[in-house]
């Protein structure tokens, strides 16, 4: 068989050598996607080091300390991507799992064999050590398609871990035995040390790849495709068969809740959920928890946010044994429904995926898509079941021929002219003169090894020779071998039948467990809106939620607040704990960006009184800004659309107006830095936002002018 090729990434690790093509093009880094289209059309990436050859300082071409590790490094890439993290597309297997697989087929004999004698087997294969095949043993085995455990597997659900592989056992399962191993279809290349045979790849009639999931880490990629349902990837073969639509999701035996609507095909995200139940007003139970979790990770997060006071939960309970049973108690006067949206807000409850579908294709790692790999796969079950059914037409053609010629041996008597033969070649040159006569029945010409056959026929065998049950078998070939040709003839109808056939035979064993549906999104900062209050020490000029004083509003830790201060500092912050307003506090609230604040200050050098209009725009959080001139004491400042601001005047000889009303909105909107427009150079005694009690009707009041 032709050895697989291990594919050698184009890195470099040559500081000096110019590019291939001569260009000064920027070097793309190792990270670089390995397109899934043109994969073999990669860019060398060079990084540039300095010289570490010794005498080598003085020249500019590569050491040979430089090709030492740029050529081990290379077989180090490669090796990792190809032999280790990245799974196969055609039988969807990392190499440790199809040594495993292999293993047990080699040992299977239907009963159940000890799983640490299986992987001291797969070590003949498999060039580690014997915890990292156990641990991936375990983990087919909890995947439940392929290897039926006995024993102890550990519990996916909880966390805990399996037992010693030498108390537990396993076998494959009815559907692996029968579906992804034939040895006569499988290519094989040496193993490490050369002493045995091992399969590039397994003649796999099913989706693995889709069924089981994969995920690992490479040397620059990374892979991670979810498991499918195995009766919707059949379904979706047969689709694919008739030519019609199809449309895959994960699928995880945990169950839970999904969304997909971030999915793109197996190259974007999904949302996962745990399944609650309400059975009483003040109590939850998870019943569900989403894939990536355990029971353990679940709680864990829940008690880290009632530590936190981000759930209303007062006490939590673990039932869980074959199936997930947490029970949660809530706080009292909580609402059953606001509890489940925190949780899913602040716990592992919820939880996103990120998906991306990396596989080795043709000895190279490529991008691809869940149907790309879908529909790769249908065309693999449809080569193999082409090659079966080819396979067995050979067979049936080699028995045919048998039964013909032992028929034509025996029926005229071609045996008795042996009897006087005194060599082996005239034994057979009698034989050979003897089945001349009836070469028109025979499907090829007599050979060697057919001779043979005929010379061991046994003389009980042609003594009791029925001649009637033997052209019944005969019949029989006949009729199978003409079934085997109108399935080669129209192939296509036979695999959908064949999938089928697998629908029904196995598809009541693998119902789906995790329900799709549309997540809304959870209003965070509702459901903290309250979480913290605000409170201000006059005294001693504190704001924060840890400080003692007088509460000014209530906030959630996902808010910012902005704080000004009557010297016209302002601050942009999350909620402090605690914090010194300099200057003395003249404002402070929950910060919107977007909103317009109407200021009014005056100038310590000058006297000049000014009114703006501003944004605070984008800010670095807890760094001091300035709204108004240095030294400014701030007179007016509203977050909120004024209609007329009102103004006395202190009394001054000569001074004929003594009050005036400001119309704000004829103020252009500027940055938080603009000095603002200026309203008068008069000294005010008060002044005020809305129509106060102290202003006169009937004074002499005109509009005052901003200039």
């Amino acid at each position: 068989m032709k050895k697989r090729k291990v594919p050698q990434p184009e890195f470099s690790f040559d500081a000096w050598a110019d590019p291939p093509d001569g260009s000064d093009e920027k070097k793309a880094g190792p990270e670089k996607k390995e397109g899934a289209k043109d994969a073999g059309e990669k860019k060398a990436t060079h990084v540039h080091m300095p010289a570490t050859d010794a005498g080598d300082s003085h020249s500019h071409g590569p050491g040979p300390l430089r090709k030492m590790i740029d050529r081990n490094f290379l077989e180090y890439a490669s090796y990792v991507i190809c032999d280790r993290a990245i799974p196969a597309m055609e039988d969807g297997l990392k190499p440790v799992q199809r040594r495993i697989l292999w293993s047990l087929h080699e040992n299977d004999d239907g009963r159940f064999t000890k799983v640490a004698n299986i992987v001291g087997h797969s070590m003949q294969y498999h060039p580690h050590g014997d915890a990292s095949i156990a641990d991936a043993l375990i983990n087919l085995t909890n995947k439940r398609y392929l290897i039926e455990g006995q024993g102890n597997f550990g519990n996916p659900l909880t966390g805990d871990p399996a037992a010693a592989s030498r108390y537990i056992e396993c076998r494959l399962t009815d559907l692996a035995r029968k579906q992804i191993f034939n040895d006569d279809l499988t290519p094989f290349v040496p193993n490490y040390d050369g002493r045995r045979k091992e399969p590039v790849t397994l003649p796999s009639k099913l989706p693995l790849l889709l069924m089981l999931g994969a995920e690992g880490i490479a040397v620059g990629m990374s892979t991670r495709v979810l498991p499918h349902n195995f009766c919707e990837l059949i379904e979706a073969q047969i689709a694919i068969m008739q030519k019609k639509p199809f449309t895959l999701y994960p699928d995880f035996f945990q169950g839970g809740l999904m969304d997909v609507s971030d999915y793109d095909d197996g190259n974007g995200k999904i949302k996962l959920r745990a399944r609650f139940d309400q059975d009483q007003r003040a109590r939850l139970v998870i019943r569900e928890v989403p894939f990536g979790t355990t029971t353990e990770s679940i709680i864990s997060s829940i008690e880290d946010a009632v530590r936190k006071k981000k759930v209303p939960v007062r006490a939590i309970n673990d039932f869980t044994a074959e199936q997930v049973e947490i029970e949660l108690l809530l706080s009292p006067g909580t609402k059953p429904d606001k509890a489940i949206q925190a949780l899913y807000a602040f716990t592992a409850c919820e939880h996103s995926i990120s998906t991306r579908a990396v596989v080795i294709c043709k000895d190279r790692p490529v991008d691809s898509n869940i149907s790309e790999i879908l529909r790769a796969n249908t065309e693999q079950t449809i080569e193999v079941l082409r090659q079966e059914l080819e396979l067995r037409k050979h067979n049936l053609h080699e028995s045919l021929q048998q039964k013909t010629l032992i028929q034509i041996f025996i029926e005229n008597r071609i045996y008795k002219e042996i009897e006087s033969c005194k060599t082996s070649e005239a034994v057979r040159n009698a034989i050979y003169r003897g089945l001349e006569p009836f070469q028109d029945r025979l499907l090829r010409p007599v050979t060697d090894d057919d001779i043979e056959m005929l010379l061991g026929v046994r003389i009980r065998r042609i003594s009791l020779f029925d001649i009637e049950k033997h052209r019944k078998e005969i019949d029989g070939i006949l009729k199978e071998l003409e079934q085997v040709e109108k399935h080669l003839k129209q192939l296509k109808r036979y695999v959908v039948q064949y999938l089928k056939n697998l629908l029904k035979t196995y598809g009541k064993e693998y119902p789906r467990k995790t329900e799709i549906s549309t997540f809304g999104s959870i209003a965070v900062r509702e459901l903290t809106a309250t979480e913290l209050k605000i409170n201000y020490d006059a005294e001693r000029g504190y704001i924060g939620h840890g400080v003692n004083g007088d509460t000014l509003f209530s906030c959630s830790s996902y808010d910012k607040i902005v704080v000004f201060s009557q010297d016209g500092r302002y601050w942009v912050m999350p909620p402090p704990e605690r914090f010194f307003v300099v200057g003395g506090l003249q404002l402070v609230q929950i910060w919107d960006r977007e909103a317009v604040y109407t200021l009014v200050y005056t100038d310590a050098k000058s006297g000049f009184t000014y009114m703006k209009r501003f944004a605070t725009g984008g800010t670095i959080l807890e760094k001091e800004y300035r709204c108004a001139s240095d030294d400014a004491k701030v007179l007016v400042l509203e977050d909120k659309p004024i209609e007329e601001i009102y103004v006395k005047y202190k009394p001054a000889k000569g001074q004929r107006i003594h009050q005036q009303a400001f119309h704000p909105q004829s103020v252009a909107v500027k940055g938080a830095k603009a000095k603002g427009n200026q309203m008068t150079s008069k000294r005010i005694a008060r002044i005020a936002a809305s129509k106060p009690r102290w202003w006169d009707d009937e004074a002499e009041s005109p509009r005052g002018q901003l200039l």
